[in-house]
């Protein structure tokens, strides 16, 4: 039997690299858009419930807290709303999968290669992170909940403005300098190869409830930038970096995952900044360069 997965946040950056994955084609994709099913009302979810049958539940919707944020008030309340709505209907799906964050163990003590059990020692005090900390304390303890906890992921259809890699691609195109506020090392995934990490979930029954969807290794900002201006064949161009200094490094261990998924294979950082470098430079219509003049 296929299985019917419901979607949250299909419009989003992962939502959308979901939908044109292959994904698409071994499983019934629900993907409703924010009109039709309102995940942070009770009664919306509610109704979609008792409307459709659901194997598997993606959790990808979120308000965003980010610099480019819209409306970056009522995170918190928000995105817990978001969660325990789905949470509720538990008894009506195999699993629920959601796409988490390394800000759970807290932004103002990352440290490297981070490990899940290090889950808990520390409270995150931004609104972001508090909310992953208290829907990872139910996950923790439920009997079909998962997450899955992604540091830094990168690809098509994510935010240009703000999103370091696609931002340094962009820039180049425009014979702009690539600019880094400060440097750290930081753990980038190709948002495809999430997708087989998906399936893996979907189809077993994993031994935790907690894992980092990492690389095996971390890279500094200035690498990457180094690595794409070449790639751009423009090494004539700036790379400028704000502040002095390393910060604190955002990456997580991946050996819980790479247990489960011994056969897991990753694509080189320098093959997916390439594929993405040319993406770009056949979409360049779509780049607003407006967008790229100043750092947010």
């Amino acid at each position: 039997m296929t299985k019917t997965i419901l979607l949250t946040g299909a419009s989003g950056f992962i939502g959308k690299n979901i939908k044109k994955s292959f994904l698409s084609e071994k499983y019934v994709l629900l993907t409703p858009s924010s009109m039709e099913l309102n995940v942070a009302d009770d009664v919306s979810v509610d109704d979609f419930f008792r409307k459709n049958k659901v194997d598997i539940v993606i959790h990808g919707a979120g308000k965003p807290g980010h610099r480019n944020a819209k409306d970056p008030t009522n995170i918190f309340l928000t995105n817990t709303k978001m969660f325990f709505n789905l949470e509720k209907h538990k008894q009506k799906y195999e699993k629920m999968l959601v796409l988490g964050s390394g800000a759970i163990y807290d932004m103002r003590n990352y440290r490297p290669k981070v490990r899940e059990e290090n889950f808990g020692d520390f409270i995150p005090v931004d609104e972001h992170g508090f909310c992953k900390y208290v829907c990872g304390q139910t996950i923790e303890h439920s009997s079909n909940i998962y997450d899955l906890r992604i540091f830094g992921i990168f690809g098509k259809y994510e935010d240009y403005a703000i999103r370091f890699i696609s931002n340094a691609i962009c820039k180049t195109l425009f014979d702009q300098p690539i600019t880094i506020r400060q440097n750290r090392y930081f753990d980038f995934l190709d948002v495809d190869d999430l997708m087989p990490v998906l399936e893996w979930f979907t189809e077993n029954t994993p031994r935790h409830h907690a894992y980092n969807i990492t690389p095996d290794n971390a890279v500094t900002l200035y690498d990457v930038a180094c690595m794409v201006r070449e790639i751009s064949g423009k090494n004539h161009l700036a790379i400028k970096v704000a502040q002095e200094g390393i910060a604190l490094e955002y990456s997580g261990t991946n050996g819980r995952l790479r247990r489960e998924m011994p056969d897991l294979t990753l694509t080189p950082l320098r093959k997916s900044i390439e594929k993405l470098y040319l993406w770009y430079a056949g979409n360049q219509y779509l780049i607003d360069r407006n967008l790229l003049l100043f750092d947010k």
